[in-house]
């Protein structure tokens, strides 16, 4: 029996938190103190994922993507690629992560049997990246996507969340790379997630903004049929376009009606939905599949017809610090 929700939706991808740390410091990610760390006991062994991730292809899940933190700093993360990648079912294997360590291992994820990446790249500007990430070097990042070009995980895909005042002015110069790669530019709202994020308010914008900014530089996006994995993103081109535009509003056209996804944290809680708090433990049932799977439909029964800040109406209602930081829960 396929896993659908009591709201009809049918589920068949797991993201997979494999770490909550990383190599960099985003702003919006976490604050200046940067976060309380699990201990390496805390957090799930390869094992105990693959396990998770064997019960789930059996009742459907056939789409995973690896998350942190930065994924790549976890040790021997190929090793774990290549086992997933081999468990009946899996179809789709894809990474988030930040580029920097993209160059030394795009060419063993690709051979272990992961497909694709989507890299976070909020700005095209040396400094402003520095700022961004508080000591990330831009030129590494486009290391890390020559590299996944070159080793075709593709469709890369760059993430970039949107910021008034921090990088809404480079929203031309990030279409126009789409003129240069076959790369797909995914523009995503900016949303309040942790204790640490009380600049929300001020630095949101709506994605209507990049329709806008485009069609008045005369770059008119032409909507297209998703690339394979969009998920929830809305896809376009520009004339000349090797790549496409994706836009993702959570906020403003939240896509919950059409959510397919659940998570696994790096502390091993299964979450339904990334913005509610409810969660629920998998070690103590992970050496009884029937009982792993039984929790996994349990998950899934209670996951709510839309996420808190639908719920809650307008954007501007919403309040940062009402869940876990997105580091601690994949993205």
């Amino acid at each position: 029996m396929p896993l659908i929700d009591a709201h009809g939706r049918r589920h068949d991808y797991l993201r997979i938190s494999v770490t909550d740390r990383c190599n960099l410091r985003c702003l919006y990610c976490m604050g200046d103190e940067g976060i309380e760390q699990l201990s390496h006991s805390d957090i799930l062994s390869y094992e105990e994922i693959l396990k998770v991730v064997t019960a789930g292809a059996e009742l459907g899940i056939s789409k995973i993507r690896i998350t942190g933190g930065e994924p790549l700093i976890r040790k021997d993360l190929v090793s774990l690629i290549e086992r997933i990648a081999a468990v009946p079912g899996i179809a789709d294997l894809a990474m988030t992560t930040n580029g920097v360590l993209l160059p030394h291992y795009a060419a063993e994820l690709k051979k272990a049997g992961l497909n694709r990446v989507n890299i976070s790249l909020d700005t095209l500007k040396p400094d402003l990246y520095r700022k961004i990430t508080r000591c990330g070097e831009l030129k590494e990042v486009f290391k890390g996507i020559e590299a996944a070009l070159e080793y075709e995980l593709q469709p890369v895909k760059l993430n970039t969340v949107l910021m008034k005042g921090v990088n809404d002015s480079e929203v031309i110069d990030f279409l126009k790379l789409i003129l240069e790669k076959p790369l797909h530019v995914r523009f995503i709202e900016y949303m309040p997630i942790g204790d640490h994020d009380r600049s929300y308010v001020d630095h949101y914008l709506p994605l209507s903004y990049v329709e806008e900014t485009a069609n008045n530089a005369g770059l008119t996006l032409s909507p297209l049929p998703l690339p394979g994995g969009a998920g929830p993103a809305e896809s376009y081109t520009i004339p000349g376009g090797r790549g496409t535009i994706g836009l993702i509003h959570p906020i403003s056209k939240h896509f919950c009606d059409s959510c397919n996804r659940l998570r696994l944290t790096a502390e091993g809680n299964l979450k339904a939905c990334l913005y509610w708090q409810d969660e629920s433990p998998v070690r103590p049932v992970l050496d009884n599949k029937k009982a792993l799977q039984g929790l996994i439909r349990e998950v899934l029964s209670g996951k709510p017809v839309e996420h808190q800040m639908a719920a809650d109406g307008i954007c501007g209602s919403v309040k940062p610090g009402s869940m876990r930081g997105m580091s601690k829960t994949g993205g």
